[in-house]
């Protein structure tokens, strides 16, 4: 079986507070975007020497096999299902890591839907939710892989619409890691003004002043390369701009009449995605 684990971008990210629990309570509007893994699962003879076999090409994944969240998808499906058969796995990675794309995030949650249909256990959705929440936050997003509004550590989840048709959307990957753990340390948590599900339903004129990521500022000022980029979109033409998640990538979205006048010459990797 092949399937192809697509990321995110966050349209607005506010942390409201610190939990108990050492987590944070957020909210945010996932939306998915077309760049995307290739991930391929194939079971193997009873003969073979480990439960799973995996191997990885195109970007470098740091660490053992044992740390990825498609390696532990698999064993958390096993604890439950010990007859599940033994599998190999291979992941071609292209989705940039460390980018507040949720790449990894959404080869664990592909792996969990991938084995499910093709071990035919016959798992409902929240059942996968509930996998997919041991795995990472916003792992649960990627089982349902819709716009979504997210609350809770981005877990709870409330399908929305997002009008973006007759725009495209301009990702821009500067190739710089963002430690999480760095970036929540900058924040302080703070209760919003105004809903951030209720701004994603005015005007995308309205979003440059109000759709906010908390990240945003304290990650530009340690890295100012990233406020450029944002700032060249917004020259282009860009309607909204902005860093999804905790960075590094920023994002801009661009009305699809404008976009065959535009050249970008970014010292680093962009692709260009129509908005679903």
């Amino acid at each position: 079986m092949i399937c192809f684990p697509s990321c995110k971008i966050n349209l607005g990210l506010r942390i409201t507070q610190k939990r108990a629990d050492g987590f944070h309570a957020l909210e945010t509007v996932f939306y998915p975007i077309t760049l995307t893994d290739v991930l391929e699962i194939i079971i193997e003879p009873e003969t073979s020497a480990a439960p799973i076999s995996f191997t990885s090409s195109g970007l470098t994944i740091n660490g053992e096999p044992s740390n990825n969240l498609c390696y532990k998808a698999y064993f958390l499906l096993k604890n439950d299902y010990p007859s599940i058969p033994k599998i190999k796995m291979h992941l071609h990675k292209k989705i940039p890591m460390g980018a507040g794309l949720g790449g990894g995030s959404s080869d664990g949650a592909f792996t969990l839907v991938a084995l499910n249909q093709l071990l035919n256990l016959q798992l409902s959705d929240q059942a996968l939710l509930d996998y997919a929440l041991q795995l990472g936050s916003d792992c649960p997003f990627f089982i349902l892989n819709t716009p979504a509004f997210a609350t809770g550590r981005g877990e709870i989840l409330t399908p929305t619409i997002v009008e973006l048709g007759g725009y495209n959307i301009v990702i821009v990957n500067p190739g710089i890691a963002i430690s999480t753990k760095l970036a929540f340390s900058l924040i302080t948590p703070k209760i919003p003004d105004t809903n951030l599900a209720a701004i994603i339903q005015q005007p995308i004129s309205t979003w440059k002043d109000e759709l906010i990521n908390d990240f945003e500022q304290p990650i530009f000022n340690s890295f100012p390369e990233l406020a450029k980029i944002k700032e060249t979109l917004y020259q282009k033409g860009a309607v909204y701009a902005s860093m999804t998640g905790t960075g590094s990538t920023v994002y801009g979205i661009f009305p699809t009449s404008i976009m065959a006048t535009l050249s970008f010459n970014f010292p680093s990797h962009y692709f260009i995605t129509t908005a679903s």
